[in-house]
């Protein structure tokens, strides 16, 4: 930022400043998943407690449980993963009388922060969630070149220096992304851990709680016309996922995570390390053909989804100095914005 916002962040230029139009409409959302708890207690307190000071320059920022009925019975989900149901064709496609309850919500979600790939939708949407693997403070987000999530990921690296944080790449398309965040016009889920599901760790909670009131305080000072100077960030680009060793027959898992890998996520996997132990206690190796980085290892949640570690590049991204468009611009944007939606 530049020194008129009084929090100088100075660094290297890079390339010409990029406009962008200003975020009015911010959403939160907790309880996404119902068992994740530092979401669903953050977005309880907010909701008690604040209604949220609207000195952050025209913003409005609105706070979502998101699956109540999880949340309610405590499970991440009541009839399917309510986070896999956002694709274009789920949330556009017929439904039947007895449809699951996510896929109503979903569209009920989409109605009140879409609709997804409209004009209407929120600018900015942070989706809250835990997970029991070793990942420190990650965005999560379909785009590598969002310079709006990634320069809000930068800030938060910049001021909470003792969190571990990592930006997640899934290179998805926006018709087939899937998840809650895809629906705002920027979007990433805020993921942290590790903490076990069903109970909220102090550490993680406030982690989180920092987390969101720095993502607020960047859209404010950026509504407010500071300019965010360019540098650089660490993206992890997904790459592809491991499933468990399996019993043929059974399905039944045969092996657990090695524990040399246990609780090393982002910590570079090379051909021939110890990848898994089976029962009868023989170690199995990594056979990829490169070196890649393991996240979410043996996360609770994706045993069901036959996932039991993530695998990614990682490559250093340049982005932009940014700062907010002027009134005139945005009328022009917006025209364009709609012109594209009509085609």
């Amino acid at each position: 930022m530049t020194g008129s916002c009084g929090l100088v962040e100075r660094e290297m230029q890079v390339n010409e400043p990029v406009l962008m139009p200003r975020l009015s409409r911010v959403a939160v959302c907790g309880g996404t998943h119902g068992n994740e708890l530092s979401g669903v207690y953050l977005v309880r307190k907010t909701l008690k407690t604040e209604k949220r000071k609207e000195d952050r320059e025209m913003v409005s920022v609105q706070m979502v449980l998101s699956n109540p009925r999880a949340v309610q019975q405590c499970r991440r989900y009541v009839d399917t993963d309510l986070n896999r149901c956002f694709t274009h064709a789920m949330l556009n496609g017929p439904i039947s009388e007895g449809a699951p309850y996510e896929i109503i919500r979903s569209r009920e979600l989409n109605a009140m922060l879409g609709p997804k790939g409209s004009r209407a939708a929120v600018d900015l949407l942070c989706d809250l969630h835990n997970t029991t693997a070793n990942m420190g403070l990650c965005f999560i987000a379909y785009s590598d070149s969002d310079w709006i999530c990634l320069h809000i990921f930068k800030y938060l690296q910049k001021h909470m220096p003792d969190t571990p944080m990592r930006f997640i790449h899934f290179d998805v398309s926006n018709k087939e992304s899937y998840s809650l965040d895809s629906i705002g016009k920027h979007g990433f889920a805020m993921e942290v851990g590790p903490q076990p599901h069903g109970c909220v760790k102090s550490n993680i909670y406030t982690a989180m709680k920092e987390g969101v009131q720095h993502m607020l305080d960047w859209v404010g000072y950026f509504n407010s016309g500071c300019v965010f100077e360019g540098g650089f960030v660490d993206v992890f680009t997904m790459v592809k996922n491991i499933d468990y060793p399996r019993d043929e027959d059974t399905r039944n898992i045969t092996a657990t995570i090695h524990p040399c890998l246990q609780d090393r996520d982002f910590c570079l996997l090379h051909p021939g390390d110890p990848l898994f132990q089976t029962f009868s206690g023989e170690t199995l190796t990594y056979k990829g053909n490169e070196p890649l980085y393991p996240f979410f290892i043996n996360e609770c949640a994706y045993y069901e989804k036959g996932i039991a570690v993530s695998l990614a590049r990682k490559k250093c991204i340049t982005i932009p100095s940014i700062w907010l468009t002027t009134e005139e611009e945005e009328r022009v944007s917006e025209q364009s914005f709609a012109s594209e939606e009509q085609e």
